[in-house]
């Protein structure tokens, strides 16, 4: 196993190799997922049980919440299985579980579960209704307070539908986000997706700024996590990696679009964002180009991790391009690659999970 630089230097992964991670996995439901049709990221009906659901398995190795493990309508299973089988070979030191705004609380004692008395957020072809400012500081605040138990901090993320306000919220703040966003399907549901979409852009106004139009067109999770990526950088003993692919661009773009109002510089020195090579070859989006768009500079890297060892038809159906991406799949991977987990080891320990 090994992973490839997508903008930077390797230096900033390399440097990491050997030392502690604490896993954080930001969960959270926008009602956006209500739409049908519009993702495949869970039970068709139950989608607000997904992030409560990789919540448990990552944590405890099992569901609680519903009676086998979340998949999609294809059969394709949640990636908490990639993210727990790194866990299993080669431990985070801690994981915690961020709750921005969840249906159902996971079912897990002796895990630490950080409340931020946040709801769901509205579906945003109706207005996503968040009180941005508070959501964004409240991430602030929890990166400049963060004890850290470890040698970095790996920040995954479990959201619903969350490409999806992710493309409508990089797209509401001016950048070029058309044909760039992933989604759980192996071909978009650009149909549904595009009307959700023109539906959201409807209710921006010329006058509104940039914490007016998260407040529209967002989720919790990517005005939590901007808020985080800039309070840590005033820290320069938390190291970050963003786990995640097109969301977690966006969370960056939403921070640079801060920054930029503020006439700020961001020193992003101990920031990158690693993900899957299912997002970096994906031909439906371009992750590096959205990140080209950033106004500073940011190390990004994509594991080579796949199922070519795997004869699991369900596992087959990530390297077909019917999952990419989630519950920090792509940053626990880049971390098994850098801790010297063997590949062989990892593919049997995700399919001990199926059965």
């Amino acid at each position: 196993m090994n992973f490839k630089t997508i903008l930077g230097s390797v230096d900033f992964l390399e440097s990491l190799r050997g030392k502690s991670a604490s896993f954080l996995l930001n969960t959270s439901v926008t009602k956006t997922c209500e739409i049908p049709n519009i993702s495949q990221a869970g039970i068709p009906g139950r989608l607000y049980l997904t992030p409560t659901l990789d919540s448990e398995f990552l944590c405890v190795k099992e569901v609680r919440s519903l009676e086998n493990i979340a998949q999609t309508p294809k059969g394709v299973p949640t990636p908490a299985l990639i993210t727990r089988a790194v866990h299993e070979l080669k431990p985070f030191l801690n994981i915690e579980i961020l709750n921005l705004g969840l249906e159902v609380l996971p079912k897990l004692d002796y895990f630490k579960v950080h409340n931020f008395d946040l709801k769901p957020s509205e579906a945003i072809n109706k207005n996503a209704n968040i009180n941005a400012m508070d959501v964004f500081q409240k991430g602030v605040e929890f990166a400049q307070n963060l004890e850290l138990q470890s040698d970095y901090v790996i920040l995954g993320e479990s959201v619903p539908s969350g490409t999806t306000t992710a493309y409508a919220t990089a797209k509401a703040l001016g950048y070029k986000a058309d044909e760039l966003f992933s989604s759980s399907f192996k071909n978009s549901p650009d149909d549904i997706r595009a009307k959700t979409i023109d539906e959201a852009m409807a209710l921006i106004n010329e006058e509104d700024d940039v914490f007016a139009i998260l407040s529209k067109v967002s989720d919790n999770m990517l005005i939590f996590t901007a808020g985080f990526i800039l309070g840590s950088t005033g820290r320069d003993d938390l190291k970050v990696v963003l786990a995640g692919g097109t969301q977690m661009a966006s969370a960056l773009l939403i921070a640079n679009s801060i920054v930029e109002g503020m006439g700020g510089v961001v020193d992003t020195k101990n920031i990158a964002l690693c993900t899957t090579k299912w997002i970096k070859e994906d031909k439906n989006s371009d992750i590096k180009a959205l990140l080209e768009q950033l106004n500073f500079s940011i190390n990004a890297y994509a594991s080579d991790f796949d199922f070519n060892l795997s004869s699991h038809s369900a596992l087959k159906l990530y390297d077909e391009g019917e999952a990419k991406e989630g519950v920090g799949c792509g940053g626990a991977l880049c971390y098994a690659s850098i801790n010297g987990v063997d590949k062989q080891a990892l593919t049997d320990k995700i399919e001990s999970f199926l059965g």
